[in-house]
């Protein structure tokens, strides 16, 4: 049954109905969960306390991958199940997960990622990595000369280059693509969603069965039925589990990762790099987005606040200490135009060690009331961990209710919404509209897929909307308007940080226009002056707090963020 992606119909729904399933987090995790469950025909509902994709799933390095260092490390397991993923997804968001090809610079010296001596272990970890699920996507590695690795990266030391590897992963914008997962969920398969919504309380029937949650939304407690609780809060799970269980079991590790943005111009990668950290065993991405390169990440401890995760001025150091030695234009603190920073929901293992160390293998655990939770896992493996989490449920749901429903997962072969109708809109833009040209048509099909038509048609409509939303970034005010309207945006910051990417791209270009935002968005989301006023300030706010935590210059206006 379809449904609407509208949160006042949303908050209705939670109340009045007596939903199978209930999922706690709607990152990247608990939307899969909410689409599997939804697609096996079970009255599915998904709260969120924040915005979609607000923690770990919007912060990532936007790689759907197999991880070659996991199979460096001996989990030849891990790279197959996330291999196989890849490939999924390909095939079920070709507008949002597309093939990017990634070198390994071979560095002559003690500091490189690699050395001669090594490159040959190398070349047989890379044929292991197109048999375990490479070669699916017709692109085998291969071994590049020094001028073909300098063409990708002209930035590169030539005097330290040995011949180095080309390989192919995929990337993927993380936030569009969990927003994609719970819209397809709630429009194609009726599930309800709400973002803005806080879990206060587990209820639990009189023989201690989980049977509900009571939410905090909008300043009023709405008690939601359900007969099974996922808990997918991701680095939440323990606050999750210590309502539910009343003691907080610790069992959560974060481990923060880190990235930074830079002008392209700086780098001049025409596909990801994968770079050294000098006198580390670690190697950091760079990754080509439009006229920008972003960098990361890092994988260190975190006990701080688990909702102010920042880039501080020592891994901004780290970073830039590792692009450096790989690259010889001389990046700076000043050159930093975006930072952000995601924590890791790692499994605390009896042996103490490196978050690095630490398995990014899932867990499925219910607990004594039921409510399961899952945790650990990747960015990329997130369907199967979403089938193995309901594939548990199903065993605590009744037989009216499975009568009626779908043992099996269906998601292996479900297409997230925008990929009907992708193909025809990047074949042919200009069938699409006379006002836009083939580029603008290419980005808004890249990020919506089929569905672009709508933002188009509102370009069309109102010749304002297709001006710039900010300067110097490709996103246009009809996406802001689109936000608002169809996406569930409740604030310039799900508008600047997740719908588009302007804040991690370009933090203080996007602080200069939050009035601007505001105001565009403002009839849609009922904002009065005072409102718009506050959203403004609020952003504004949060751009400094990411640039002072990492002790970074406010980036010139006029500064060149591209050529």
């Amino acid at each position: 049954m379809a449904g609407a992606f509208d949160r006042h119909d949303a908050i209705r729904r939670l109340g009045d109905t007596h939903f199978d399933v209930l999922v706690i987090g709607a990152g990247i995790t608990g939307a899969g969960c909410a689409l599997d469950a939804a697609s096996r025909g079970l009255r599915t509902a998904i709260v969120e306390k924040d915005d979609f994709a607000s923690g770990t799933s919007s912060k990532s390095s936007k790689l759907v991958h197999g991880g070659l260092r996991y199979l460096q490390q001996g989990d030849v397991r891990l790279v197959y199940e996330a291999l196989h993923e890849r490939q999924v997804l390909l095939r079920n968001a070709p507008h949002l997960v597309r093939i990017l090809p990634f070198l390994i610079p071979v560095f002559t010296g003690r500091d490189g990622l690699i050395d001669r001596r090594l490159a040959r272990a190398l070349g047989s970890a890379m044929w292991m990595y197109d048999l375990t699920g490479g070669a699916r996507i017709g692109k085998l590695h291969k071994r590049i000369s020094v001028d073909e690795a300098v063409h990708h990266m002209p930035t590169l030391p030539r005097e330290r280059l040995a011949p180095s590897y080309l390989y192919y992963d995929a990337q993927a914008d993380d936030a569009r693509l969990t927003l994609a997962i719970v819209r397809t969920a709630v429009i194609d398969h009726g599930a309800v969603a709400c973002n803005g919504a806080t879990v206060v309380g587990v209820d639990k029937d009189a023989s201690g069965r989980v049977c509900g949650v009571r939410v905090r939304i909008d300043d009023r407690e709405v008690t939601v039925r359900a007969r099974t609780v996922i808990n997918a809060a991701g680095v939440w799970a323990d606050e999750v589990r210590a309502l539910d269980e009343g003691v907080h079991p610790d069992s959560i590790r974060p481990a923060k990762g880190i990235h930074i943005t830079v002008p392209w111009s700086k780098v001049r990668n025409d596909i990801a790099v994968v770079i050294p950290v000098p006198k580390d065993k670690r190697s950091i991405f760079v990754v080509p987005w439009g006229d920008f390169t972003y960098a990361g990440t890092t994988d260190t401890d975190f006990d701080g606040d688990l909702d102010d995760a920042q880039c501080t001025e020592e891994d901004v150091d780290y970073v830039l200490h590792a692009l450096n030695h790989s690259v010889s234009t001389g990046i700076t603190h000043d050159d930093v135009v975006g930072t952000w920073a995601g924590l890791r929901p790692l499994v605390k293992s009896a042996s103490s060690g490196r978050t690095a160390d630490l398995s990014r293998r899932h867990r499925v655990v219910p607990s004594t009331s039921g409510v399961v939770t899952v945790t650990g896992g990747k960015l990329t493996t997130y369907r199967e961990m979403a089938e193995d989490t309901i594939d548990a449920v199903w065993e605590q749901l009744g037989e009216d209710v499975r009568s009626r429903a779908r043992a099996r997962s269906r998601t292996r072969s479900l297409r997230l919404r925008g990929a009907d109708g992708f193909a025809e809109l990047v074949d042919a833009p200009s069938q699409a509209t006379r006002v836009l040209d083939a580029s603008t048509v290419d980005h808004l099909a890249m990020r919506y897929g089929g569905e672009a038509r709508t933002v188009i048609a509102m370009a069309e409509r109102d010749p304002t909307l297709a001006e710039p939303l900010v300067a110097g970034l490709p996103y246009l005010k009809a996406e802001a308007v689109y936000a608002a309207r169809y996406e569930m945006a409740r604030s310039v910051e799900d508008i600047l940080s997740r719908r588009t990417r302007a804040l991690l791209l370009a933090r203080d270009r996007s602080a200069a226009v939050a009035h601007e935002v505001a105001a565009l968005v403002a009839p849609d989301l009922g904002w009065d002056d005072d409102e718009q006023a506050a959203q403004t300030d609020a952003y504004r706010r949060l751009t400094s707090h990411e640039r002072t935590a990492a002790h970074l210059p406010e980036t010139a206006l006029d500064a060149m963020i591209g050529a």
